[in-house]
């Protein structure tokens, strides 16, 4: 499988220590040069299992520029060089391009309720509170309660 992921996710992940998840879901990820720079600048390392890939197809990166930061559009052209089986980003702006190159896109929420399923996470609720309260991560409340609701932790105070 085939997993391109944006700086967003990956740093999320990073700063909560929880990074290996995606080590345990997807064995590898491939990330585009601007998000290793992205991720650099704010972390010392790039965890091993994440593999740096250069893009080469400058028209489109050069087209998605225009609406995207640099580390999203490289990380959509990446996706559709590899013909990538998942892409994992988390900005509506960057999912929606995505979705019109026709890539199939998951996030953060997402790889967290697989996580939860295949047993790797005990509680989805403590990681979303640390993501929010530590990596700054934000979750309007009806997401957050259809993810929590999803993954069995429904709480109806919320």
């Amino acid at each position: 499988m085939i997993v391109v992921s944006d700086t967003s996710p990956i740093t999320a992940l990073i700063t909560i220590q929880q990074i290996d998840l995606l080590r345990q879901l997807y064995n590898e990820v491939k990330i585009p040069s601007a998000v290793a720079k992205e991720l650099l600048a704010y972390h010392t390392e790039i965890p091993p299992f994440i593999q740096v890939v250069p893009v080469t197809e400058i028209p489109l990166l050069t087209e998605l520029n225009r609406q995207l930061d640099r580390g999203e559009a490289e990380a959509i052209v990446l996706a559709k060089e590899l013909h990538a089986d998942l892409l994992l980003i988390d900005e509506a702006l960057g999912r929606e391009a995505a979705r019109q190159e026709h890539l199939p896109v998951i996030g953060l929420m997402g790889v967290l309720l697989i996580a939860k399923k295949k047993g790797r996470i005990p509680s989805l609720a403590g990681l979303i509170e640390r993501l929010e309260t530590e990596a700054g991560f934000y979750l309007s409340r009806p997401v957050k309660a259809r993810v929590l609701k999803e993954a069995g932790e429904s709480n109806e105070k919320e």
